[in-house]
């Protein structure tokens, strides 16, 4: 019961949260990032700093928008099912009325010298927020040397666009974990140094 409890209190913190982070997601949703960043990590605590990159990598895996998947991810992290629902909701509903309120005015708005000008500045200052998160989640994505190079590897095969963007990452999943089946047989990785699981843990570098 106790639990039930925490987790419903929990529902309108959530609700709220993304209600404020959804009107920043011009420009898709890593515009979001910063906001996402400053709400979910150092405000409420629900996940942690490293773990924004985590939370990208699974959102842009798998189908729908970043924005509503990265939403999804933390409520379900938080209150379950429920916490998933009300984030989802949480960052739609902006969205929702404000697309609606344009489509009002698409019309008479469309040619209007003023607003085109508007959206031509949002233009690059959403290019600006992209760029910054990307800076704050390279300072925990880019740990050694590996990570640098898959990073640029990835950047370049990108921009020459050889492969889709999905292909990208899960090939990045899969050298992450070669490099660290790698390491842990030449002596690379080390083991937790107690509880019960006894297992290598894989990761790029020297390990977890």
């Amino acid at each position: 019961m106790g639990n039930l409890r925490s987790t419903t209190k929990q529902l309108g913190p959530i609700f709220w949260t993304f209600l404020k982070i959804a009107p920043v997601t011009f420009g898709g949703g890593y515009a979001m990032i910063p906001v996402l960043e400053k709400e979910a990590v150092h405000k409420q605590g629900w996940i942690k700093q490293e773990e924004i990159g985590d939370v990208l990598a699974v959102s842009q895996t798998i189908p729908g928008a970043v924005a509503l998947n990265a939403a999804s991810f933390i409520g379900y992290r938080v209150a379950g099912i429920s916490g998933a629902v009300m984030a989802v909701i949480g960052m739609m509903l902006p969205t929702f009325l404000i697309v609606t309120g344009l489509a009002t005015l698409l019309l008479s708005l469309q040619d209007n010298v003023k607003v085109a000008a508007a959206l031509q500045g949002m233009k690059p200052a959403v290019v600006a927020m992209i760029v910054y998160a990307g800076y704050r989640v390279s300072k925990t994505a880019l740990t050694d040397k590996w990570t640098t190079l898959i990073a640029i590897a990835a950047a370049a095969v990108l921009l020459l666009k050889f492969v889709s963007p999905i292909l990208v990452i899960l090939l990045g999943a899969l050298a992450g974990i070669g490099i660290g089946l790698w390491n842990n047989r030449h002596g690379g990785g080390r083991r937790p140094a107690q509880g019960p699981y006894r297992e290598p843990d894989y990761f790029i570098g020297e390990g977890i």
